[in-house]
């Protein structure tokens, strides 16, 4: 669905800041923060997802939780040029595989993986440089989050 382009002011910069903060802050609480009534906060809101400025509310869940300990970003180097489509559709075959995107430089594409352990990261990469279009890959070991905020960020973060 087409929408026309929403002007924000810096009353709807304050809502979306709020809400990227904690997206289950109240309508009462923002309009406090900045200054509107809740109504106010609400309409606006509403605005903005009619305009798919915001285009949903998530959970943050941390990834060790669900027994993903390893972290590892891989980049992809393709024979000739895959299409984005075809990246995102081996991407979309991976429930280890969160994120995907298309990149300047040397890789075709930069994946985002998640895994149980060492083991199951490897087999996933090995899955795939199967891929009939990759000609090989390059992979980074997260070994720790640096900044609060990062999933799975050590003790000193904000909860």
């Amino acid at each position: 669905m087409a929408h026309s382009p929403l002007s924000l002011d810096d009353l709807d910069r304050k809502i979306l800041s709020a809400l990227v903060d904690n997206a289950r802050r109240s309508f009462v609480e923002i309009g406090q923060e900045i200054g509107l009534s809740p109504a106010a906060v609400k309409r606006r809101v509403d605005r903005m997802r009619d305009a798919e400025v915001i285009t949903g509310f998530t959970a943050v869940v941390r990834p060790s939780a669900l027994g993903w300990r390893t972290e590892a970003y891989v980049e992809v180097f393709c024979e000739s040029a895959a299409p984005p489509r075809r990246i995102a559709e081996v991407a979309r075959a991976y429930p280890e595989i969160v994120a995907a995107m298309t990149v300047t430089g040397g890789a075709d594409a930069l994946l985002h993986i998640r895994a149980a352990d060492i083991e199951h990261f490897e087999e996933v990469l090995e899955r795939i440089r199967a891929e009939s279009f990759v000609r090989r890959t390059n992979s980074v070991i997260v070994l720790t989050h640096l900044l609060p905020g990062s999933p799975d960020a050590g003790a000193s973060a904000s909860p």
